[in-house]
């Protein structure tokens, strides 16, 4: 580890750092520079335990020593700044101490991932950030063993959805869902019943699911659900029961309920 002070906020140095809350910007910027961002000194740790490696690290002078122990190990630049330096790179006030650019990993083959997975949940087209993160935290939380997300589907490991999973995203296997919707087909062919996640009255409840077979199950985007061509690919549908007058939950929520109701089947 070596400590760079730098104070200029144009420093080509600081180039992983720039503009963290420009999602179009990043979202490009990220995988085809083959890094991402973890915030805070709980998200790095776990993302160091789940063997990822750090680039760099970039934090104000008052979290040095705190986050020193974490990347001591590690040959990496730690840029240290001033506060108003730290916001004018990254485009907000840095309030959890410390940000690594991490290096991203080859995604795993889907047969792979997926060899001797009870439970996949399969994400078609969520673009909150905030909604991927939080599936990722029930998945880690509720015994999924895998997740697969489309092509479309928000990235798992940008900063917000990192940081709303608590770096749980680390622990759960996960790669992209591609080809679109012809990964369901490809779970059949590996032993798994494939069934939408649909608050439509017209499927079976989810308690009427058969949870003792692989199951994967997959969820739709937050505004439209599943497209039509992935039902299609689907072996049906199964809902959530509800009271009169609630239609439905987000994809958040829905998913956590889906979840442990699968996953504690004995």
């Amino acid at each position: 580890m070596r400590i760079v002070r730098l104070s200029d906020a144009s420093d080509p140095r600081l180039g992983d750092y720039l503009s963290l809350t420009d999602v179009n910007l990043r979202r490009v910027f990220e995988p085809e520079h083959g890094l991402f961002m973890a915030e805070s000194a709980k998200v790095v740790a776990r993302a160091l335990d789940a063997g990822y490696r750090p680039r760099s690290a970039l934090m104000s002078e008052r979290w040095l020593a705190q986050s020193t122990p974490l990347l001591e190990p590690y040959a990496v630049d730690v840029y240290v700044v001033p506060d108003a330096v730290l916001a004018e790179v990254t485009g907000f006030a840095v309030h959890r101490g410390m940000l690594a650019a991490m290096a991203r990993r080859p995604l795993p083959p889907i047969t792979d991932l997926v060899a001797g997975a009870h439970l996949v949940a399969v994400l078609e087209d969520l673009v909150d950030h905030t909604n991927v993160g939080a599936v990722f935290r029930s998945a880690a939380a509720l015994g999924v063993d895998a997740v697969l997300v489309s092509p479309r589907c928000a990235d798992p490991l940008y900063r917000r959805s990192v940081r709303v999973s608590m770096g749980t995203v680390f622990q759960v296997p996960w790669t992209r869902a591609d080809p679109w919707p012809g990964t369901l087909d490809l779970l059949r062919e590996n032993g798994f019943q494939v069934y939408a996640l649909d608050p439509d009255p017209a499927g079976a409840e989810l308690r009427d699911l058969d949870a003792t077979r692989a199951t994967a199950l997959v969820i739709g985007s937050e505004g439209h659900g599943l497209s039509a061509q992935a039902r299609q690919c689907c072996d049906g549908s199964v809902r959530i029961p509800m009271r009169e007058g609630v239609d439905s939950l987000n994809a958040a929520a829905a998913s956590a309920v889906a979840f442990y109701a699968l996953s504690a089947h004995p």
